[in-house]
């Protein structure tokens, strides 16, 4: 009896040790199964009926812009071959003889020439933008909004008429020059005036602590951790759902204008931790001075621009002026053939302004890591989780093209920015942060 037992006890302890080896063994297969799902970095992804719209849509902008880009030139072009600014000018000058007058009659004309083509490809892209559901803006709201920026279109490009021909008059061979110097205060000026005079007239923008105490306190966190000091009144909640459906957040103006902007719509969508990311992207332009720095950086480009225009108007003058009716650089019907070279310009140089733009936005993404790191749980996926928000909100690109991205992107493309959050943690491998110590 006592071997019969001593056997059944034997058995049963061989029956636990197999099951326990197959558990094991078992475990160990699930573990390394399973182990790549837990394990893998988080990319931007989108299900496949999103995905399809987000392809359709990016693609039907990059053509516009591409087709806008074009078309813009052949405008000018054709105000010029068709001899509308000469047209143009002979009526200005029929009206008075004061240059400057005939400018005030000449300008605003000429932007209206100029704008008008440029209309239905605008009510297009907003027919799209409603389709796809970036825009909820009502047709009677969106064109009260075209004719504001129609109005401040007129009023400035007349200002820079004025001053640019002003000065080829008073210098014929240097105005490149003076006008280069000119325009840098007149930029400085418009930069600080925009959030206190135009922003306000397209959005309404209430102090952040108004409607949203507790989005303050937990921002506050985020500076006091970055070591700057932000006055409240200058954090703002702008009203944008009125118009739109996408997420945003923005740093303007500079001196005692300089603010940082929150759209209600991210503030109705994000959670507060998604917040304080985006409040530190948006802090980390603010503290890398990425507004002057860029001032400076358009600056460059505006004096090889006018270089170019100066070089450019002469030539193309001398070759086509007879035929387009242009008697010199200072006739008021050679604006469009200097306009026709600075779009050129800009055109060709849109790779240029795009990777600065991305190099700046990739800075204010590590800045907006670091800071909140510490502050926040799991702040790289915090990160990743807002750009996933943000993509999946704008129907963003899921698989741009290269050559689109090195050529129009002023952003890294959200599947990057994701990739990104989850790589960072200088922390974990024992190295410095870049900019929050």
């Amino acid at each position: 009896m006592n071997a019969d037992k001593r056997r059944l006890t034997t058995k049963r302890c061989s029956d636990i040790c197999v099951h326990l080896r197959s558990s094991a063994v078992a475990f160990v297969l699930l573990f390394v199964l399973a182990a790549p799902l837990f394990c893998q970095q988080r990319e931007y992804k989108l299900n496949p009926q999103d995905r399809e719209r987000a392809i359709k849509f990016s693609r039907i902008k990059y053509t516009m812009h591409f087709v806008d880009e074009i078309w813009g030139l052949a405008i000018l072009l054709g105000v010029l071959g068709f001899g509308l600014s000469a047209r143009t000018r002979s009526l200005a000058e029929s009206a008075t003889q004061r240059w400057w007058v005939q400018g005030l009659i000449f300008a605003p004309l000429l932007t209206l020439l100029t704008d008008l083509p440029t209309l239905p490809n605008e009510v297009y892209l907003q027919h799209l933008e409603r389709v796809y559901g970036q825009s909820v803006q009502g047709w009677g709201a969106w064109s009260w909004d075209q004719a504001k920026g129609e109005f401040l279109s007129i009023l400035f490009g007349t200002v820079f008429a004025l001053i640019l021909f002003g000065l080829i008059r008073w210098s014929p061979r240097r105005w490149w020059i003076w006008c280069w110097l000119a325009s840098l205060p007149l930029i400085a000026f418009l930069v600080f005036i925009t959030p206190v005079v135009i922003d306000p007239m397209f959005h309404k923008f209430t102090p952040l602590n108004v409607k949203h105490p507790e989005v303050v306190a937990a921002v506050q966190k985020v500076t006091r951790r970055g070591g700057l000091d932000i006055p409240v009144d200058r954090m703002f909640e702008m009203d944008a759902s009125e118009d739109v459906t996408s997420l945003n957040a923005y740093v303007t103006g500079f001196g005692a204008t300089k603010r940082v902007v929150v759209w209600d719509t991210t503030i109705a969508r994000c959670t507060l931790p998604d917040l304080m990311f985006t409040f530190g992207h948006e802090q980390g332009h603010y503290v890398l001075h990425h507004i002057p720095k860029t001032m400076a950086f358009l600056a460059v480009l505006l004096f090889v621009a006018l270089y170019v225009g100066f070089r450019g108007m002469a030539w193309l003058i001398e070759d086509y002026g007879g035929r387009w009716g242009v008697r010199g650089q200072s006739d008021w019907a050679a604006l469009p053939v200097l306009l026709l070279l600075m779009s050129a310009f800009g055109f060709i140089g849109e790779p240029v302004t795009s990777a600065w733009s991305r190099h700046q936005e990739h800075e204010a993404d590590i800045y907006g890591l670091e800071v909140i790191h510490g502050l926040v749980p799991n702040s790289q996926t915090v990160a990743a989780d807002s750009f996933q928000l943000l993509g999946e909100v704008a129907l963003a690109d899921p698989d741009p093209p290269p050559f689109i991205e090195f050529w129009l992107y002023d952003h890294p493309s959200i599947g990057e920015r994701v990739r990104f959050a989850q790589s960072y943690h200088p922390w974990d491998e024992g190295k410095s942060p870049e900019f929050v110590k």
